[in-house]
């Protein structure tokens, strides 16, 4: 008796209205970490949200109930374009090469807006990641990833042995929304590249004359 393969087994299609729901959620998505990036959780509303889609608050709703559900939903997709790239990163990179890498793609992505300014201590964003699983589970596979490059490098003694990896983390974390970034950027005194270079230069190397 013939048993087609599961491998063949033909995929349910997606139809038209469904492809339209989960085009309109990506740009929901895409606009609200731009906002985030911006303006920051605290300052953006839903309705700056459905301005920068094009559409009614009330088609926004119908994919989100709450400005928190929305920015979680956006943070757990950062988190995995965070982890896509890391992933990416060749497997004979040097840890410290990979370290820099990191933070120069994380800087890239603040100059333009991309990268989320994290939320306050008090924000109620802030309680509602800590409940979120996908987001914890993101943000736990992403910090023990960049912690064993840091264990590693300072193996090598690229990284000061003497620091706790745990502040090192911490201190590349706060790169991707370092003010300097801004600062220097409003200044108008160097490019964006420059701008990469001086803050991966003063993370890495520190303030004292080499």
């Amino acid at each position: 008796m013939y048993k087609m393969d599961a491998m063949q087994t033909p995929q349910p299609k997606v139809s038209f209205k469904e492809q339209m729901h989960q085009a309109r959620e990506d740009a929901i998505l895409q606009s609200a970490c731009r906002l985030l990036g911006e303006k920051a959780f605290d300052a953006m509303t839903m309705d700056d949200v459905a301005n920068a889609v094009g559409i009614a608050k009330a088609s926004l709703y119908k994919h989100f109930c709450s400005k928190e559900e929305l920015c979680s939903a956006a943070m757990v997709q950062i988190l995995g374009r965070v982890q896509a790239y890391l992933a990416g990163l060749p497997a004979d990179m040097p840890p410290l090469e990979k370290l820099h890498a990191l933070v120069r793609w994380s800087l890239e992505r603040l100059l333009t807006n991309e990268m989320p300014l994290l939320p306050s201590r008090n924000s109620t964003l802030r309680a509602v990641l800590m409940a979120n699983k996908d987001y914890l589970n993101g943000l736990v596979a992403v910090s023990d990833q960049i912690g064993e490059w840091i264990t590693q490098a300072q193996a090598q003694g690229v990284i000061s042995p003497t620091l706790p990896p745990l502040v090192v983390l911490y201190t590349l974390y706060a790169r991707a929304c370092d003010p300097v970034v801004s600062f220097l950027k409003e200044g108008g005194q160097y490019s964006d590249a420059e701008i990469v270079d001086l803050v991966v230069r003063t993370c890495f190397d520190g303030l004292a004359a080499r």
